[in-house]
């Protein structure tokens, strides 16, 4: 595991992050997990004609749990703003194994590059993204 240097968020919640099933919902379900290449990731890369992607959430700003009902309407405002920008995505969930959380609801974003991802998940106030390269392999990128 990479060592973390400097970030404002909790090693624990690095950890969780590091830990969770990013679960992709839709005719083709799959899930990846940081820093394990995903042959399925790489396919979907191919079928949206993108050489990246991103897991991303508008959930929980700053991982501070705002309630079911707040969520659900950030994850739609988000899920517009996808539209509206016209970024490809699916909708799925990031899940830790230990169910000591609920699943959030993410997106899987074809086509952003490592910094316009970075951009969209600070507007959403998050901590973290699952940023993919050609190489499929999803990497856990750190925001503060």
């Amino acid at each position: 595991m990479p060592t973390v240097s400097r970030s404002a968020i909790h090693a624990a919640l690095i950890r969780a992050y590091r830990e969770t099933h990013y679960e992709v919902h839709g005719a083709d379900p799959f899930s990846v997990r940081v820093d394990e290449h995903s042959a399925v990731l790489a396919e979907a890369h191919a079928r949206f004609e993108a050489d990246c992607s991103v897991f991303v959430t508008a959930c929980n700003p700053f991982s501070v749990d705002v309630g079911a009902a707040s969520n659900a309407r950030r994850h739609a405002a988000f899920g517009l703003e996808l539209a509206r920008r016209g970024l490809p995505h699916l909708e799925g969930i990031g899940r830790h194994p230990s169910s000591q959380w609920p699943g959030e609801p993410h997106y899987l974003v074809f086509g952003l590059a490592l910094e316009d991802a970075r951009s969209l998940a600070r507007a959403w106030e998050q901590n973290a993204i699952v940023w993919s390269g050609a190489d499929a392999v999803p990497r856990l990128i750190l925001l503060r």
